[in-house]
């Protein structure tokens, strides 16, 4: 089992880094994407938020109009995906990439983070956990340990 991390010891700015962890997105019991090639982004009281190679992704994608700011990252760019088994059924803006990042963060530039749903996502195995409140995109897993922000009352943390 790995080891426990504390979302309080996370650094701000951001963390950027490489990680080795097998990810998989599953939808209907559809393969979304899969990696072991991706980036976690690291921040205080935010579970891990994963960037995805756009060569993971195993179902088509069309670019939302929708567009938003990371103070970090830079402007981002949605996505809209059809569920496998019913394509007239969209979702939308549950995607997002940056075709520019900011210096600190062009390693991510056009990877892809899903939030965790509709769909399934796995970190080696494990199905996530959404964090809390529908703003914010990390991925929480059993090794994830401390209050994370997010829900009701955290919004100025």
């Amino acid at each position: 089992m790995p080891p426990k991390l504390n979302v309080h010891n996370f650094p701000r700015p951001p963390l950027l880094e490489k990680t080795s962890r097998h990810l998989q997105i599953k939808w209907n019991n559809h393969l979304i994407a899969d990696t072991k090639d991706a980036y976690w982004v690291l921040e205080t009281t935010h579970p891990p938020t994963y960037y995805l190679p756009p060569d993971s992704i195993l179902h088509p994608l069309t670019r939302s109009s929708h567009s938003s700011y990371c103070e970090w990252k830079g402007a981002a760019t949605y996505w809209n995906i059809a569920n496998p088994l019913d394509t007239s059924e969209l979702v939308r803006n549950r995607i997002w990439s940056y075709a520019k990042p900011t210096k600190s963060y062009e390693s991510v530039k056009d990877y892809l983070s899903f939030y965790a749903g509709p769909w399934d996502c796995y970190v080696d195995g494990e199905k996530v956990e959404p964090q809390p409140g529908d703003f914010y995109g990390g991925w929480v897993t059993s090794d994830i340990e401390g209050p994370i922000k997010g829900g009701p009352g955290t919004w100025g943390w």
